[in-house]
């Protein structure tokens, strides 16, 4: 880059302190965050030189054009529902944009547009979505150039915390509005496992689990995730037999989850529960017929009342006589989402912990068999960045700094899968100590 590009971050959520720090060390950026509310966003700009910190509603459209305009590129770090809005602004100023979220139908139909504007929409290029995708192709391509086929690919992802901090009985913490995690309870599932097309119900999800061990983290609970045969098409795994995706917990995770939604509190439907405690929020979802809520949902699951499940709903406070906060209508999702909230915090200086694992099996010409698992283990800074906000913002930061100086020159609707993107990412990354350690055997 000879000229400073100007860059603008919209959003200055909880992901979003590593990619400003990044981009204010380079110093051919000009930076702007703006977001609704400021202060957070001058909190991070620490009155850098570089860097500017400005208020913005993004319903105002006139305003977000105009902010969008006058920058290089955009990264949207906002709600995805936001991006296509940003994106079609993009396109009419011509300025590439990067999100680290799913590709939506509509952001897809931006492609033709995008290529004929000569403008990048990257997205995807966070840890998962992101790093998963580019450490995949790169393992995928790697087999390929050696003249082999990938029979199975197995790709496991997890946010934890970290070993020292897994001190509460459920085995999670959160930075974060749990609502998402909690919302994704729901999700149906389907993968490919040694050519047996398995689809998952959302009511069954956390039934479908299977342990993994993780060299120095021991045995950890896996369960689908999403649906595994789309990356079929993606990763261009067309004669894998074995094809899933899933996410990484802690033990016990999953008989819990699973008892939580058979029990109603994954349920999405608004109920009065004004001047209700937990306990009668309990006895609604699952019938008290005159017994205490532990003794009834022991009844209801039927296990005994010292099940691991009724000890962490207990440790809860979900059979408690304490009253429901909030408003007079809520859902039960809504209601648990705001007692984990409560419940599961990160202490004061204790690190989390992402765990990111690929485990592939190939053929070779000749009837040779190589396996390959590839994991990447990272933990968060005491008192400073966590795991998830450096693996979510740092490989979009790279990228904005690549696109910019020329390194990625592709157009249209991209995910970080092309060897010219994922390169100089997981490159970069690696010396920032977000690296992959792979064992191969043979």
């Amino acid at each position: 880059m000879n000229a400073s590009k100007r860059v603008l971050v919209l959003g200055a959520g909880l992901v979003t302190r590593p990619m400003v720090s990044y981009l204010l060390e380079q110093p051919d950026i000009r930076l702007t965050v703006a977001t609704r509310t400021v202060d957070k966003a001058q909190r991070m700009i620490a009155g850098h030189a570089r860097g500017k910190a400005v208020a913005l509603d993004v319903a105002d459209e006139a305003a977000l054009d105009a902010i969008v305009a006058e920058h290089d590129l955009i990264v949207s770090l906002l709600p995805y529902i936001h991006h296509v809005k940003v994106a079609k602004l993009c396109l009419a100023h011509r300025r590439h944009l990067v999100t680290t979220s799913y590709v939506s139908a509509e952001m897809r139909e931006l492609d033709g547009a995008a290529r004929e504007a000569g403008v990048l929409l990257l997205n995807e290029i966070g840890l998962d979505p992101g790093i998963d995708h580019m450490s995949a192709m790169r393992i995928i391509n790697g087999v390929a150039a050696r003249g082999g086929q990938v029979t199975g690919f197995i790709s496991n992802c997890g946010g934890l915390p970290a070993p020292e901090a897994n001190t509460n009985p459920w085995g999670y913490k959160f930075s974060w509005s749990p609502r998402g995690v909690v919302l994704a309870g729901r999700n149906a599932a389907r993968y490919l496992w040694e050519g047996d097309l398995r689809q998952v119900p959302g009511p069954d999800l956390f039934g479908d689990m299977h342990h993994l061990t993780v060299e120095g983290l021991g045995q950890l609970e896996v369960y689908p995730n999403r649906d595994s045969l789309g990356y079929r098409e993606i990763y261009g795994l067309h004669q894998a037999r074995t094809l899933f995706r899933g996410t990484f917990r802690y033990p016990g995770h999953c008989a819990t989850w699973k008892a939580l939604a058979d029990c109603g509190w994954l349920d999405l439907n608004a109920l009065p529960v004004e001047g209700m405690s937990y306990g009668k929020l309990f006895c609604t979802l699952v019938g008290c017929e005159g017994r205490k809520p532990k003794e009834a949902v022991a009844r209801f699951l039927d296990v005994a009342p010292r099940a691991e499940p009724l000890r962490r709903f207990e440790w809860l406070g979900l059979f408690s006589d304490e009253p429901i906060p909030g408003p007079a209508e809520q859902s039960p999702l809504d209601v648990l989402a705001e007692r984990l909230l409560l419940k599961l915090p990160y202490a004061s200086g204790e690190r989390d912990m992402i765990v990111l694992q690929h485990r592939v099996t190939a053929e070779h010409p000749g009837g040779e068999t190589e396996k390959i698992v590839s994991s990447l283990i990272d933990f968060g800074q005491p008192g400073g960045d966590s795991a998830m906000s450096r693996t979510v913002s740092l490989p979009a930061a790279i990228a904005v700094r690549r696109i910019l100086d020329g390194t990625i020159r592709e157009t249209g609707v991209l995910v970080p899968v092309l060897p010219a993107v994922y390169d100089p990412v997981l490159d970069e990354l690696a010396t920032l100590g977000i690296a992959f350690e792979e064992t191969v055997s043979r």
